[in-house]
């Protein structure tokens, strides 16, 4: 029987959503064992002088406990 648990995190990137997530996901993977997938709960972003300063993501990580 396979169990998962799914944890919260935040990641940001001066270049965008798609890099912020490709981010959370390797810096999870650092931490966690088994990251099996990630669900994008929010987008934002950080604005400085009228400009995008930096993309935000809060991402739901799903790793599989050990047995």
């Amino acid at each position: 029987m396979t169990i998962a648990r799914v944890t919260e995190i935040s990641a940001t990137s001066e270049k965008g959503f798609e890099d912020a997530v490709r981010q959370g996901v390797q810096r999870a993977n650092e931490t966690l064992r088994n990251v099996k997938a990630a669900w994008v709960k929010e987008q934002s972003v950080d604005c400085e002088g009228g400009t995008i300063s930096r993309y935000r993501v809060n991402m739901m990580v799903t790793f599989v406990l050990d047995d």
